[in-house]
């Protein structure tokens, strides 16, 4: 199905003049949508889909394409320069960007994640080239009980994630599990922890959640320091260190695995993978206690993940046709619209086509590295803006993004109920980034248990009687054992298990 002569025509095809423009417009498109809260490549590629029916298919489904990875690229600069995830899979680029930031080096930080999310997007890009229907045949083997067993290897990562008190991390976790079922039940279509509440019905929207934790809760917290940090300290040298672009090298590459081979799976979030990439890097590095504190591999990490991801996402949705997330389900039924219905059938008879968008993915990735080096020292001098201007702005575009989503003002007052929560979490030192995890995690969680419970009629075997399910739940017992036992070989248990001294007395 793939041969070189195949891909060297679709590169013929992407470098046409009109092509090679809506690759443009749709890179610079899609790293608006990554930098302002709230709106998110679906809704981006939802909102351009209409105005893209007067094109052809090509250069239409290139520009929805471009929307769609460039906002990864883009959703990295507000986390790492204001600790606001432009995107959510950026959420755990903000525990060592804004840190970076903080120290005064956001070039380095933006810089890494530009060259990283280039590396692994590019790889990613290969992998789909030359594995895009075999992998699509793996993925469709995996069902409910293997993605609970996933998702139990990825809550592993909560004790990692916890700080200095399991105990609080846990809380943590459980409040984002909790919050994470108010709603509808997705079976029973009751009711639930819904307190009488008409705007609970629809559930907790997760964006408001996270412009509450991240943007909101870090201007309060900056109001009460009489110099914000993060605006005071010198910028240093806009681009890493070829020392760091070599420490980094190694998290790249895994990035790219854990990306583009979890992002088959349908229903595995570039976030939930983000998460996971992270803590891989986290357990693999020889300075584990840097990771929090401005780590530059725990940027690498996430931003090569989401980016590998969003390639590894076009091998089920081409292949077979099947949409791993939601912007690539918009994106299908752009590929609808114009009559095309992907899977193998569509390489048979539309291999100019399709090698045209796959050709258009390598150019798109050159030119969002491109337009995002130059802009690093543009973005890094935002925190030169004085605070008292900044403050506002940051409050007023996360209340605009928390909004927009569903255009409903019960979304705001959620985004300044969890920013003031984020705010008093912080004081008592109890992390946020557990919360996050879980409320990701548990509507996959839930689906996946209920679906395996359903094929065996109730009975929980199948969790366990199916390999790949078993392989996944025994990885994520020993890694939380083993995350557990690091902390008990350090001093001071009551410490890490605790907290502080004084709160372990």
């Amino acid at each position: 199905m793939f041969s070189f002569d195949q891909l060297i025509n679709g590169f013929a095809q992407a470098l046409t003049p009109m092509n090679l423009l809506f690759a443009l417009i749709g890179s610079i498109l899609g790293t608006l949508v990554g930098v302002l809260p709230g709106i998110g490549p679906t809704s981006g590629i939802a909102i351009l889909l209409p105005l893209t029916s007067f094109l052809p298919p090509t250069p239409a489904i290139i520009m929805l394409a471009a929307i769609y990875y460039g906002a990864m690229y883009g959703g990295s600069t507000t986390a790492i320069l204001v600790n606001i995830p432009g995107e959510v899979s950026s959420v755990v680029t903000t525990l060592d960007g804004y840190q970076m930031a903080r120290q005064g080096r956001a070039g380095p930080a933006l810089a890494i994640a530009a060259i990283s999310s280039f590396v692994a997007g590019t790889l990613g890009i290969i992998g789909l080239t030359f594995f895009a229907p075999h992998l699509a045949d793996v993925a469709l083997k995996i069902g409910p009980p293997e993605y609970f067993g996933l998702v139990i290897l990825a809550l592993s990562v909560v004790v990692s994630l916890s700080g200095q008190s399991l105990l609080k991390g846990f809380a943590s976790a459980a409040f984002g599990a909790l919050v994470a079922l108010i709603g509808i039940d997705p079976t029973s279509g009751q009711k639930r922890f819904t307190l009488g509440n008409t705007e609970l019905v629809g559930g907790i929207d997760f964006i408001a959640v996270i412009i509450g934790l991240f943007a909101v809760a870090e201007v309060l917290r900056n109001i009460e320091e009489a110099t914000p940090s993060i605006y005071s300290a010198p910028l240093k040298s806009l681009l890493p260190k070829l020392r760091e672009l070599r420490e980094c090298a190694g998290a790249m590459l895994r990035a790219t695995g854990v990306g583009f081979f979890l992002g088959i799976l349908p229903g595995c979030t570039p976030a939930a993978i983000s998460f996971i990439s992270y803590d891989l890097e986290k357990r693999l590095s020889k300075s584990k206690d840097q990771f929090g504190k401005g780590a530059i591999q725990g940027v690498a990490a996430p931003e090569g993940a989401n980016n590998a991801t969003t390639s590894g996402g076009f091998v089920p949705l081409l292949a077979l046709g099947i949409p791993p997330t939601p912007a690539l389900a918009v994106l299908l039924s752009g590929l609808m619209i114009y009559g095309l219905q992907p899977g193998p059938l569509l390489f048979e008879k539309q291999p100019q086509f399709v090698w045209a968008i796959i050709a258009s993915m390598y150019i798109g990735n050159v030119m969002l590295l491109i337009l995002n080096l130059p802009l690093v020292g543009l973005w890094a001098r935002m925190v030169a803006v004085p605070y008292y201007i900044m403050g506002p702005l940051i409050l007023l575009f996360s209340f605009i993004g928390a909004f927009s989503v569903r255009n409903n003002f019960f979304d705001v007052w959620t985004a300044l109920f969890f920013g003031i929560l984020g705010y008093l979490m912080d004081k008592v030192k109890v992390p946020t980034t557990p919360l996050v995890l879980s409320l990701i995690l548990m509507p996959m969680l839930e689906s996946a248990f209920r679906q395996s419970l359903g094929m065996a009629a109730g009975s929980p075997v199948l969790l366990f009687s199916r390999p790949l399910a078993l392989v996944f739940l025994i990885a994520g017992v020993l890694m939380t054992l083993l995350s557990l036992y690091a902390r008990y070989r350090k001093p001071k248990m009551k410490e890490y298990l605790l907290g502080d001294g004084e709160e372990a007395k």
